[in-house]
């Protein structure tokens, strides 16, 4: 958030604040990244994160949701920076292909090939895993 306050001035209104400040953080995340040459996994959810709604569901549900849940992070983070950094844009924050290039600062083409590429590598893991994919299984929203 730093460089979002230093770099204020540079914001030019082509797109959505929100859009830009992404943009920002997946540049700094992408060095970061460079510079660690290794994959980062992401980090367990609490039970905190759960919270809210896990009153409304029994145990056998929550569990089965938890699995759910590591697995497709696990999944993901098998995906390069790049696959992953569209799939969690598009499915996990709701963007659209053309704030995804805009944050990405890539072709809109370039971005719907990362997508195509990344859902085809989540479903060939799955059915190796024993799994059959249906059209929604891989990337529940949340």
């Amino acid at each position: 958030m730093l460089v979002v306050w230093h770099k204020a001035h540079a914001f030019n209104g082509s797109s959505r604040v929100s859009t830009w400040i992404f943009a920002i953080a997946y540049n700094k995340a992408m060095k970061a990244l460079r510079r660690a040459k290794r994959p980062q996994d992401f980090p367990e959810e609490t039970d905190a994160d759960n919270d809210a709604t896990s009153w409304a569901v029994g145990p056998e549900t929550e569990l089965i949701d938890r699995e759910w849940r590591l697995r497709v992070q696990q999944l993901l983070s098998s995906l390069n920076a790049e696959q992953r950094a569209v799939i969690e844009l598009s499915y996990y924050h709701g963007y659209a292909y053309k704030d995804i290039a805009a944050v990405l600062g890539c072709p809109i083409a370039t971005v719907k090939t990362r997508m195509f590429h990344a859902r085809r590598k989540l479903r060939e893991m799955l059915i190796a895993h024993g799994q059959e994919p249906t059209q929604d299984a891989v990337l529940p929203l949340r």
